[in-house]
């Protein structure tokens, strides 16, 4: 079966391959790994729980809460809340231990558990693995007194909505914003953030009826936003995924802003403001080219990690950086927060509109996108990959066609007997023509 926890906790689909027994065993299992660990030494636990408004949230949150509870850890129920605000309250909130319960952008039925430690970062791979190495193993758990309670914590949202106001360094006063919600769990967060920065504010995509979250809106699909932009003659156009742990923009014309620029802009504003540590960014291997050509001309480093935020944000850690971000909109801002928020990259997106006095669309051409073709080549022997002569000498060829000009990507997926070849270029037409020359020679080579 592999590895239980992916690069973003557990995830599939909700009663089937995440059902309520295995998020109580995970619960219990992360209470008992834990407590083994020292985390709840010379005091009595406390977990905070959290969740976007996925039907099946509901019968997840509540097993999960019955497993810490029947491991003695007490626990606060948040409700619906973004994932970094989950991740912020754990630490604002003194708790040993944070639950969120959602699948990111996933359509409505799949969902997905993830913890924070009380620091309120994702818990390191060696304690997930032994968290799943302990399910279902037997344990005597406590009685009496010993049982963890439950209640409802309360003004969670308004503590979570005032962090991200003290970061945010101007008003937005002036700025008309729609903002696109995804149907999720940013759906009374953003909206409040944003009108309380001094924005007026323009609301699609927050009706939240526990199946239409991802549905045609949010970050993973922006034509409602652009079409509503346009419409209201707003600024700008700002779009949340379904836990809001990311976040992508539009222009006043409509034109897409992806994560690359927003980390451009951004990184650029922290720089102007002397708040941008050892002037570096952290990237992926996925940010494209003109990102980082555009980043060299203005003197900023950027250090690159696989992808996912997981490795971008040890890459943060362990170099002392303080801001990273993928091309997905995951911006992760450390001086902020401990994991990637939509509502806190959209709001400093904005900020920086208002410092440097300028639009958005401008603001973007920070950095120009080189044509980017992604093919995948699938059913193939993806473990010789990076082994394959027939496929170096292949991709040494097109580097050296490419130049400074393009860059060549072939990375094994992760999950599937899939091997993903990225080529950009400086013209559609030339990334497409050397990417299925490359995906030829995958398949012969490693078929």
């Amino acid at each position: 079966m592999g590895r239980l926890f992916g690069t973003d906790g557990v995830r599939g689909l909700a009663n089937r391959d995440l059902s309520a027994r295995l998020a109580m065993e995970l619960s219990v299992s992360a209470a008992r790994v834990l407590g083994e660990e020292g985390a709840f030494k010379g005091h009595r636990p406390l977990a905070v729980v959290g969740r976007d408004p996925r039907a099946s949230g509901e019968f997840l949150e509540a097993a999960v809460v019955a497993g810490l509870a029947s491991a003695g850890v007490d626990v606060l129920r948040l409700g619906v809340l973004p994932t970094p605000a989950v991740a912020h309250l754990v630490h604002a909130l003194e708790a040993d231990l944070g639950v969120m319960l959602s699948a990111s952008h996933n359509p409505a039925p799949d969902n997905g558990i993830k913890f924070f430690d009380r620091s309120g970062y994702k818990l390191p791979d060696e304690i997930e693995d032994r968290i799943e190495a302990r399910l279902g193993e037997e344990w005597e758990p406590p009685t009496g007194a010993g049982v963890g309670r439950v209640r409802e914590a309360h003004g969670a949202v308004e503590q979570y909505v005032a962090h991200l106001l003290t970061t945010v360094p101007v008003s937005l006063d002036g700025l008309r914003v729609v903002v696109d919600c995804a149907n999720g769990a940013s759906s009374d967060v953003a909206p409040e953030a944003l009108r309380r920065a001094g924005a007026e504010v323009i609301t699609i995509g927050a009706a939240p009826d526990g199946l239409n979250i991802n549905s045609g809106c949010g970050s993973t699909h922006l034509e409602a936003l652009q079409r509503a932009v346009r419409e209201h003659g707003a600024d700008a156009g700002i779009a949340n995924d379904g836990d809001a742990d990311r976040c992508l923009a539009v222009t006043a014309t409509g034109e897409i802003v992806d994560g690359d620029q927003i980390m451009a802009i951004l990184a650029l504003d922290l720089r102007e403001a002397g708040s941008l540590k050892a002037d570096t960014v952290v990237a992926t291997v996925m940010s494209n080219l003109g990102f980082k050509l555009a980043m060299r001309e203005a003197g900023i480093s950027v250090v690159e990690t696989a992808v996912g935020d997981r490795y971008v944000l040890e890459a943060m850690k362990e170099g002392g950086f303080g801001f990273g971000g993928e091309q997905s909109g995951h911006v992760i801002m450390l001086d902020h927060a401990t994991t990637g928020d939509g509502v806190l990259t959209g709001l400093h997106l904005l900020a920086a509109m208002v410092r440097r006095g300028r639009p958005l669309d401008e603001l973007a051409k920070a950095m120009t996108r080189l044509p980017q073709v992604l093919v995948n080549v699938k059913d193939v022997d993806k473990g010789r990959a990076t082994t394959s002569p027939e496929l170096a000498e292949a991709v040494a060829a097109a580097e050296g066609e490419l130049g400074d000009t393009g860059r060549v990507l072939i990375r094994p997926s992760g999950t599937e007997p899939m091997v993903r070849v990225m080529v950009e270029a400086a013209s559609q037409e030339h990334a497409r023509d050397v990417a299925e020359r490359l995906a030829g020679v995958v398949r012969t080579a490693l078929g």
